[in-house]
């Protein structure tokens, strides 16, 4: 009877624990997440600016590890490029963390996602529907600046 009284104390001990760091990592995790939401929701007033072509757009991005990687390396300039008939691509100096990413739907024009096969940016103008493709937000306004034909300085910075 000792040794089920005693390995009952040790479980009670355990979950005291547990429920302590967890009350500790939920005061933590807030400060460092910008006020971000769980599930890939947007985090409020996290937005990044995009300038090239005597034209700017903002963008929200969504909670993700891809997205706050993103922001880390923040402010960019680089290249703004076209690609195919329905987005331009910018080419991030090194990748982005593919933590948590996986298949999405209801893809549309707006999107600013990440292609982890190549580590670029891609800034949907056009429907659109690929595999490798990480969501980090939505253009807040339109993307009308997408459609600006040809290759620009850019310009990316936190807003």
């Amino acid at each position: 009877m000792a040794g089920r009284e005693k390995a009952k104390r040790n479980r009670s001990v355990i979950t005291r624990r547990r429920n302590f760091l967890g009350m500790g990592a939920a005061m933590i995790v807030p400060s460092v997440g910008f006020g971000l939401q769980a599930n890939g929701q947007t985090m409020p007033g996290v937005r990044v600016r995009f300038a090239f072509a005597d034209s700017e757009m903002t963008a929200t991005l969504n909670d993700s590890p891809s997205a706050r990687d993103f922001l880390t390396m923040l402010p960019l300039n680089l290249t703004i490029e076209d690609y195919s008939h329905n987005e331009k691509i910018v080419r991030l100096p090194r990748k982005l963390s593919e933590e948590g990413s996986g298949p999405f739907d209801n893809e549309r024009p707006g999107d600013l996602c990440y292609f982890k096969p190549w580590g670029n940016l891609a800034l949907f103008y056009g429907d659109y529907k690929w595999d490798g493709l990480i969501r980090l937000g939505r253009f807040d306004d339109g993307f009308d600046p997408l459609l600006i034909r040809g290759n620009f300085p850019i310009r990316i910075e936190k807003v």
